[in-house]
């Protein structure tokens, strides 16, 4: 059994950008330390800079923010603005917008479905 602080010293980071067709705004990039794999589980960190893009979600994810600013909509109009010591969950077939506002770095679990 493995336990251990999540931060980002626990995994090696993956940088990557939203899809370009998904991209509404900016030029966001993503840092994501993912500390556990494991059988559709999924936790880390992650990170991004300012901007705006088209999310849609299959899985269960729970966030806490930890720093930054974002704003999250949903396909009906609805948003959600979120900061440090925020925590709320995303259920499978969300669709919206994630925007960040200032550059956000959150923890996560992922459940697939």
């Amino acid at each position: 059994m493995r336990i251990y602080r999540l931060t980002p010293a626990a995994a090696a980071p993956e940088t990557t950008r939203p899809a370009p067709e998904k991209v509404l705004a900016g030029d966001p990039v993503h840092t994501t330390w993912n500390a556990e794999e494991d059988a559709g589980l999924y936790c880390g960190i992650w990170q991004s800079t300012p901007g705006k893009w088209r999310i849609a979600y299959d899985e269960w994810e729970y966030c806490r923010i930890l720093e930054g600013r974002s704003v999250i909509t949903g396909a009906d109009g609805t948003s959600l603005t979120v900061g440090p010591g925020d925590s709320f969950v995303i259920r499978p077939g969300f669709e919206g917008t994630w925007e960040v506002l200032e550059t956000t770095r959150k923890d996560y679990v992922i459940l697939l479905k």
